[in-house]
């Protein structure tokens, strides 16, 4: 998909009410710090259109992204790490969960997670939120740059192990330096849309 527009239609807080959009949600969740604003920029062709930062917990809202008038980039709150009070923690939990529950145009979910370490408690929690609200989600292993291409094989055999992950999980390195990765996730997502596409002509 040629990318021709980009825009932050909406953005969620922890008391908002999710939009009732029309075209195809694709949903990104990870934990604070993983690389979300950096693969959704990469993937948009912007260099900071999704805000990046150091600090951990920057995203703490949900942020729709209208993406060719065609469907949207769904940026979720980062977890974990984050210097925030137990109780807004709690509360992005339930935003989050609220909307795995409750968008009726969600169809994909990527879940990222740091190559460079094994999954964590709250990466396991979220794969299983995912897969009980029926979503099979796609590992994208990000920071694939600060590894050794040798240790690669191994280290996406932990993340699999780890998360227990359902047989013949996609899961897929990302650099945000050289862009390795994100062919193979536009893959997806034009798969995704083109499904979602269908889904529409039978109703």
């Amino acid at each position: 998909m040629k990318i021709k527009s980009v825009n932050l239609e909406t953005v969620c807080g922890i008391t908002s009410k999710l939009p009732d959009n029309k075209m195809l949600e694709i949903a990104f969740a990870g934990r604070s710090n993983v690389g979300k604003s950096s693969l959704i920029n990469a993937l948009m062709n912007r260099k900071s259109y999704a805000r990046t930062s150091q600090q951990p917990g920057k995203t703490q809202t949900i942020n729709f992204y209208n993406i060719n008038e065609m469907l949207y980039f769904v940026d979720l709150p980062g977890y974990g790490f984050a210097k925030v009070s137990q109780d807004t923690v709690k509360k992005w939990g339930k935003m989050i969960d609220n909307y795995l529950e409750n968008s009726k145009v969600l169809r994909m979910v990527f879940l990222l997670v740091d190559i460079r370490h094994k999954p964590n408690q709250n990466d396991i929690q979220m794969y299983n939120w995912c897969i009980n609200y029926g979503f099979n989600p796609i590992i994208i292993a990000t920071k694939s740059d600060k590894i050794k291409r040798s240790q690669k094989a191994k280290l996406i055999k932990d993340i699999k192990n780890t998360l227990n992950v359902v047989e013949g999980t996609p899961v897929i390195p990302f650099s945000a330096i050289d862009k390795s990765g994100r062919d193979e996730i536009w893959e997806y997502i034009d798969m995704s849309y083109e499904n979602f596409k269908e889904e529409l002509q039978e109703e």
